[in-house]
């Protein structure tokens, strides 16, 4: 770990927030825009004093969506399927000691847990365990661990190939460390790449973008501190850098994303706020052509916070932004510079400085549409947009699969005939309207629309996010 921060100012409460919408422009206590508050979980619930990472699991036996928090002394597991009502289900204790870095990603049922903690490792945790918890919340062991670092400050996983990337440890100079984990209670060191500066975040995918000369490859996107590093790891005997992208004023590269169509890549310095006196500044690179990635263009928010985690879907980029919490950005017009705020949640009320408290990340996958956000000081907030309303708090009557879908979506019930599904886009306009004759199964072909998120209303009462690739 070679980035120093600012000692955190802990400001712990023992309260469990329930369900405010955003009226008038906060929700409760909290400025927002857009974002309803469903539900809140702080820190003396999971017994912590810090909180971190976070990311989510959805069960594929029964569409359960699980919150997967880091913390200072472990990571927590939350059953939010109905996300006003949270189930704190318990607790994976940290391998060794306890590390302000704890990261978290999921593949194929498990959870892999890595921390700047020293000899930490990467934990590997069965998430279908959390299908039978009885007496919540349950001290939880791991089920497996893979010792070929110590400390390390981030996780990639590549779901698509069955490999990890454990970056920012102490091997390989602080570049990606490869593991196999197809087999995920057995994972097995892969080498890496040290060619180019220490790593501290990634993003790796299996390219389909309009750069030809690398389709189908395993490439990989580094935030190096002072560089976006692109490199080709299909062959983990011989990855192959790539190429180098530079920017001005920079300070400290952290973390990146890549928008759907791989055009674009959107990252955050951490650490320009409070350097340079830029409003929070995200940079826009066009990776269009790999072998020259080049500045597309810069956007500066409002507000003076740090910048920290930032994820794409469709056409909105999510952002963890410190004390200004979640920031929501339409990218529909990236390519003609454009990008605009049109929601947000701020789970540190009071100040929107360049200061190293409020929201670590955001976690916005999942098919509900809530929105998991953890913040250091307050614990796991759970929100949601407030076009979405409060109706959809259950996955028991209606299911909605696959999702993300392409050609064809099917909605079940289990016990509420349909009769009736209309949905919208994100400008509210309606874009298919179906009568069915009280069925409990009903195809939908998509294949028309756009890609992009969509509102599914369903026998008039239920409204359901879609997303179609």
């Amino acid at each position: 770990m070679r980035k120093i921060l600012p000692v955190i100012t802990l400001l712990i409460s023992s309260f469990v927030f329930a369900q405010t919408p955003c009226e008038n422009g906060t929700a409760g206590q909290y400025p927002c825009n857009g974002l309803d508050l469903m539900s809140r979980i702080s820190l003396s619930t999971f017994g912590t004093d810090r909180g971190n990472d976070s990311w989510g699991w959805t069960d594929p036996q029964d569409g359960k969506e699980y919150a997967i928090m880091g913390l200072g002394n472990g990571t927590a597991f939350v059953d939010i399927s109905d996300p006003v009502n949270p189930v704190y289900l318990g607790k994976l204790p940290t391998h060794t000691d306890s590390s302000t870095w704890r990261d978290i990603k999921v593949y194929n049922n498990y959870a892999f847990v890595v921390s700047e903690a020293s000899g930490h490792g990467m934990q590997v945790f069965d998430l279908t365990r959390l299908r039978n918890v009885s007496n919540p919340p349950e001290t939880f062991s791991e089920d497996a661990h893979y010792g070929g670092f110590g400390h390390c400050h981030n996780i990639v996983i590549n779901e698509e190939t069955g490999y990890a990337y454990a970056v920012g440890t102490s091997t390989y100079g602080g570049g990606p460390h490869f593991v196999n984990i197809q087999n995920p209670l057995n994972p097995v060191g892969a080498g890496g790449f040290g060619g180019d500066n220490y790593c501290h975040d990634a993003q790796v995918v299996i390219y389909d973008g309009p750069d030809a000369d690398y389709a189908g490859r395993e490439i990989f996107f580094g935030s190096n501190e002072d560089r976006v590093s692109i490199v080709d790891v299909t062959d983990k005997n011989n990855p192959i850098s790539i190429s180098n992208g530079f920017y001005g004023s920079v300070d400290y590269t952290h973390q990146g994303w890549l928008t759907d169509d791989k055009h674009y890549f959107i990252i955050g310095d951490e650490l320009d706020e409070s350097s340079f006196g830029f409003n929070t500044r995200t940079i826009i690179f066009d990776v269009s052509d790999l072998d020259n990635p080049e500045v597309h263009f810069e956007y500066e928010a409002d507000v003076a916070a740090i910048d920290h985690n930032g994820y794409v879907v469709g056409n909105d980029f999510y952002l963890s932004s410190y004390r200004a919490g979640l920031r929501i950005l339409d990218i529909s017009d990236i390519e003609n510079k454009n990008m605009v705020e049109t929601k947000f949640f701020d789970t540190y009320p009071g100040s929107n400085s360049a200061n190293f408290d409020g929201a670590w990340s955001v976690y916005p996958y999942f098919a509900s549409g809530n929105i998991v956000i953890s913040d250091i000081n307050r614990g796991l907030f759970i929100v949601r947009d407030h076009l979405l309303g409060t109706n959809d708090n259950s996955i028991s009557d209606f299911m909605i699969a696959p999702n993300p879908a392409k050609e064809v979506v099917t909605i079940n019930s289990k016990t509420e005939p349909l009769t009736k599904v209309a949905i919208f886009n994100i400008l509210g306009q309606k874009v298919m309207d179906l009568n069915f004759a009280d069925s409990l199964s009903e195809n939908i072909d998509i294949s028309k629309l756009q890609s992009g998120m969509y509102l599914v209303k369903i026998n008039s009462t239920t409204t359901k996010r879609l997303l179609i690739d």
